[in-house]
Order: structure tokens, then C-alpha cells, then sequence
């Protein structure tokens, strides 16, 4: 069957079928230009596929403000899910690529090809059919032509013999008659001859043009043909070829799918939902009973359950049932340093400073959390001063590299900012020591409890013993936090001034000569008579001295020792108490937060109230 098929070819079976490859031929490219067609859509669609899954991953990426909740396992997994749609993204444009490249682009190339072979292949046809078509036709002329000669012979010489026959006729009618005969005789053998020959010419050609020149062509239209149906397997295969290529990244995409959905864990999220939730607070206790009969009762407690909500939370401050604190509560004590009478924002700025408004547990992992972003820091700037360092021996080393006083600014920033942030988190470390021996008591005495009456806001509002001294506790600890200088000189170097009764007289550490010192948290709490507010969250305005000018900042400056307070560019700040002959001012900030300290008269400029 394979022998016989080889040796079918059009040139033989369809020597008269020039017409109908013709039509066949056409077809088949226009319908290889159609199949072109299709791979350029299906291309377009692995295309536009791929944008809008990447549109779709961009519209389901975590906002900043919900990256927070992408600690769970279940949102970690979405996260790599949507990471693994990506890259399936890529996947699906690089089907597009290759289609593009590899099958549409040399399919059009054919299809341009073998539209121009086929029609010169038709040209060549139709070149031998019409010579064939004008060697037909003159052997038709020349057939005519002798048949008119064969005609006018005969009768020719039937007009001789009938002449010869007659004797009434002279000799010269009767030559004249053999004359004529003699001519068309001979026209006629002539024609005869010319016919013979394009009988001969026609039969050569038209044999040629059947079994060689028209067999010919009909063998370059079969392979062209073929040649078209073959490409479109190859084509076929090389989009199977680029679509399987992509599968194996594919499959490790979808292999990444199931991995983040195994990482899934419903006991660890719901771990770190009490986490990040858990307030470190017990539940309430039970109300107790009042008896009403007895009299002196604690007026304070008649109101609790007036003050418990239908939710379980109260009313007038202190902690809600579900452990969180309430609004009155949230109120940041300023300590002794608070004379101001605008506290509420001394407040909300100190809150947001020492996380104070938020429950233990909480507080302990925000604070960790800062903590670890100033240590980050800590380590650029240090690594940045030391490229600085190494810059500048360079610059030593070699003048003609550059300037070495151009890196001594840059250092001494880059070392003030370092030295603020190792304050701050000196700072902070102070606040996380202060809730782990606050977590340290809670688990030696127990843990606090909320209490079901309303909040206490004065120490003499019928309260326990008890409570007044767990209020003394906070209250010391809240000063320090109001006043974050007190913290750091706890931790100051040896020798370095401190603020207390007793220090040294540098003009740094001023306030403990000058006759309005500052007090300190354990002298105020001995001079407490019950009568007046907390004098660890007031401070007593007799002991304020007021401001006799206001100053401006001229230069910045960093507060590097006790005593002395940081200032701005530009700031404005009350004159407190001139300068004695040291070098140093007494300055109070003006912002409503009561910060007091020395700076360097040759920073400022001062302008004195007229008295």
C-alpha cells in the first residue's frame, strides 16, 4: 500500500485537473493561515490570562495596616498562594512568548512562502497550457488551410479533365485548365506538408506538456501541499512542546500551593490569637454582699453594680470585663514634673511613649518590639559610622582622595543620632524592666484582678489600705515613665550628676542647690497629708518657679548628662532662672509638658519680662 501511494502522484492521476489544485491548493494555505489565526488568539489569551492573574495578586496583597494579621498560619499560606499564582503567571506569558516566537512567527513566514510558490507554480502552468492552446490552434489553421487547398485542387482538376474532354474548346483554354490544375496541385501538397508538420509539433508538445511540463508543476503543488500539511503537525507539536516545557514549574508552583496549605495550623493560630490578645488581667471577682442592715457601709462600693454595663464593662473607667482598660484609666500621670494645667496632652503623649494605655501583656510585647526596631538601627548607624571612620582615614591617609573635614559633620550627626537612640533604648529597656517586675510581683502575689467597682481616681475616696498602696507603686513608676530622664539616670556613668538632694553643684545638676529643687518622688510621697491631690501626678505649684523671659534656641542640642534638657533649632522655651557664672541657663519647655533642665547660654537667646 506505501509502494502504491508513492507511486500515485497528482502529475499522473490528475494531468486534467489543473483547475481543482488550483482550488486545493488555496484552500489548504488559506486554512494554514487560519490555524495561524487560532495559535495568535490562544496566545492573546495565555497573554491577557496571566495579566489578570497578576492583577488579581496585586488587588489581594496585604495593605500595611492588615500585615499584622499575615502572622497566622492560614494568612501566611494565602500569602505564598498568591506568591505561587505569580509565578503560574509567569508561566502562562512565557506559553505566550514562545507561541508567539516559535509557531506564529514562522507560520506567517510560510504561509507568505507558500502563497508565492504556489503562484508561480500556476504562472508555469498556465505558461504551458497556453503553448500547448497556440500549437493546437495553428494546427487547426494549418488543417483548414489544407483542406481549402485539397478542395481547390480537386476541383482543379475536374476542370481540366472536363476541359481536355471537350473539342470545342481551343488548346491554349485546354493548357490554361492544366496550368491552374498544376498550382493547385501543387498549394495543396504544400498545405498538406505544412499540416503534417504542426500535426507533428502539436503532438510533440501536447506529449511533453501531459508527461513532463504539466506533471511538473502538479509535483511542485503536491510538495508544497505536503509541505503545508507538515508544518501544520510541526506546528501542532512545538505548541504541545512549549505548553509541556512549562509544566514542570507549574507543577512546582502547585507543589508550592500544598506546601502553604500544610503549613496551616489551627491550634498555632488560635495560640497566637491569645497572644496577641491576652491581656494578663484576671477575671473579676465575685460582688460582694452588703448588708444594708449594718450601718457605715463603704459608700464607694454601694455603686458597683450601677457602674457594671449590660455588656460587662464599666462604666467610669478602670478595666473592662474582657481586660482591656477603659478611657479614664488610660490617663498617663505626669508624676511631679506635670504642673502644667493642660495635662490631657502631657497625657496622650506619654501614653503613646511608654505603651502605659495598653494591658501588661501587651505592653511587654510592643515595648520587645520597639526595642528590636532601635537595636536595628543601632547596628546601621554603627555600621554607618564606621564606613564614615574608614572614609575619613582614607582621606588622612591620602589627601588627594578628598577632605576629610567633609566627613567630621557627617559623624558628628551620624553619632548624635546614635547616641539619641541608645537613650531611647535605655528608655524603653527601663519600661520592659518595670512590666516584668510588675508580671514578677503579680505572680508572687497573684495576678491583678479587675476590680468590679468604679475606678479609683483620688487616694482618698473610701478606698483599702491595700489599694492606696498598690497605687503608691504605679504612681513612682508612672513619674519615672512622665519623666524618661529619670530613667536614664539610673543607668548614668559613675560620677555623672544626678537629680536628687545631695548632687553635685556643676552647673548641670543646678536644680539640687537651687532653693526650688525639684523634689523627688519618695520626698513628695513623705510630705503626702492625705488633704491635698497625689503629689505623685501633681505637682505643688508653690514650688514652680516662674518664668522670667522666654528664650530661642539658636543651635540644637542633644541632652548628654543629667540635668540638662534637648532643645531644637528655632524652639522657644520660658527662662527659669539666669545664668550664674557657669555657662548654663535654666529653661522650662513651653508645650504644656513640664520638662525642665539646663542648656548652654551660648545656644540661646534670652529676652527678659520687664518687672
Amino acid at each position: 500500500m506505501t509502494a502504491l501511494t508513492e507511486s500515485m502522484n497528482w502529475g499522473t492521476e490528475l494531468w486534467d485537473q489543473y483547475d481543482n489544485l488550483s482550488i486545493h491548493t488555496l484552500k489548504g494555505i488559506d486554512f494554514l493561515e487560519k490555524y495561524g489565526h487560532f495559535v495568535r488568539d490562544r496566545a492573546t489569551i495565555e497573554s491577557e490570562y496571566a495579566y489578570k492573574l497578576r492583577r488579581l495578586v496585586k488587588s489581594y496583597q496585604p495593605k500595611k495596616k492588615d500585615e499584622e494579621d499575615y502572622q497566622f498560619t492560614s494568612c501566611m499560606a494565602f500569602k505564598i498562594l498568591m506568591n505561587e499564582i505569580n509565578d503560574l503567571a509567569g508561566q502562562h506569558e512565557v506559553v505566550a512568548e514562545d507561541l508567539q516566537a516559535n509557531v506564529i512567527k514562522e507560520l506567517t513566514a510560510l504561509v507568505k512562502d507558500l502563497r508565492e510558490e504556489r503562484k508561480k507554480q500556476l504562472q508555469e502552468g498556465s505558461r504551458l497550457s497556453q503553448t500547448l492552446q497556440n500549437q493546437i490552434e495553428s494546427l487547426q489553421r494549418a488543417k483548414k488551410a489544407y483542406d481549402k487547398a485539397f478542395k481547390e485542387a480537386e476541383k482543379a482538376i475536374e476542370g481540366f479533365q472536363k476541359a481536355d474532354a471537350d473539342f470545342n474548346l481551343s488548346r491554349a483554354e485546354v493548357e490554361k485548365h492544366r496550368t491552374s490544375m498544376a498550382q493547385k496541385t501543387q498549394a495543396c501538397d504544400q498545405a498538406k506538408n505544412e499540416y503534417a508538420v504542426q500535426l507533428q509539433q502539436t503532438n510533440q508538445l501536447q506529449k511533453q506538456h501531459f508527461r513532463s511540463g504539466l506533471p511538473e508543476v502538479f509535483r511542485q503543488l503536491q510538495e508544497l501541499d505536503e509541505k503545508r500539511i507538515k508544518n501544520i503537525k510541526n506546528f501542532i507539536r512545538s505548541s504541545v512542546d512549549i505548553e509541556r516545557n512549562v509544566f514542570p514549574i507549574i507543577n512546582k508552583c502547585l507543589d508550592g500551593i500544598l506546601k502553604a496549605a500544610d503549613i496551616i495550623n489551627e491550634k498555632e493560630d488560635t495560640l497566637l490569637v491569645i497572644e496577641k490578645y491576652k491581656s494578663g488581667f484576671q477575671p473579676p471577682e465575685d460582688f460582694p454582699f452588703e448588708d444594708l442592715s449594718k450601718g457605715g457601709s463603704d459608700s464607694g462600693s454601694s455603686n458597683n453594680l450601677n457602674n457594671i454595663q449590660l455588656g460587662g464593662k464599666i462604666k467610669d473607667g478602670g478595666y473592662t470585663v474582657k481586660g482591656t482598660i477603659t478611657g479614664k484609666v488610660i490617663k498617663k500621670r505626669a508624676g511631679i514634673f506635670n504642673i502644667f494645667g493642660s495635662r490631657g496632652n502631657a497625657a496622650i503623649a506619654d501614653a503613646k511613649d511608654d505603651l502605659s494605655d495598653l494591658p501588661p501583656n501587651q505592653r511587654r510585647k510592643k515595648l520587645q518590639q520597639k526595642m528590636d526596631e532601635i537595636k536595628l538601627k543601632i547596628s546601621q548607624e554603627s555600621a554607618a559610622r564606621e564606613g564614615l571612620m574608614k572614609m575619613k582615614g582614607v582621606y588622612e591617609g591620602n589627601p588627594a582622595l578628598g577632605d576629610p573635614r567633609t566627613i567630621e559633620s557627617q559623624l558628628n550627626e551620624c553619632s548624635h543620632r546614635l547616641e539619641k537612640l541608645q537613650q531611647d533604648l535605655v528608655r524603653y529597656q527601663g519600661y520592659l524592666d518595670e512590666v516584668i517586675r510588675g508580671n514578677q510581683n503579680n505572680s508572687a502575689t497573684g495576678s491583678p484582678r479587675l476590680t468590679n467597682g468604679a475606678s479609683r481616681s483620688h487616694r482618698n475616696s473610701g478606698g483599702s489600705a491595700a489599694d492606696d498602696d498598690s497605687l503608691s507603686s504605679r504612681s513612682a513608676s508612672d513619674s519615672s515613665v512622665a519623666n524618661p530622664t529619670l530613667n536614664h539616670n539610673k543607668r548614668s556613668a559613675p560620677g555623672t550628676p544626678q537629680l536628687h538632694h545631695g548632687c553635685s553643684n556643676s552647673p548641670e545638676s543646678g536644680l539640687g542647690t537651687s532653693h526650688t529643687s525639684l523634689h523627688h518622688a519618695d520626698s513628695d510621697q513623705d510630705q503626702y497629708d492625705g488633704n491635698h491631690g497625689d503629689p505623685e501626678s501633681e505637682y505643688y505649684e508653690a514650688d514652680m518657679l516662674p518664668a522670667i523671659g522666654i528664650c530661642r534656641a539658636l543651635y540644637p542640642f542633644e541632652a548628654t548628662s543629667e540635668g540638662s534638657i534637648r532643645m531644637s533649632i528655632d524652639e522657644e522655651l520660658h527662662l527659669v532662672e539666669t545664668d550664674q557664672g557657669d555657662g548654663w541657663t535654666r529653661v522650662r519647655r513651653m508645650n504644656g509638658e513640664f520638662e525642665e533642665g539646663f542648656v548652654p547660654t551660648t545656644y540661646i537667646e534670652t529676652s527678659v519680662f520687664n518687672t
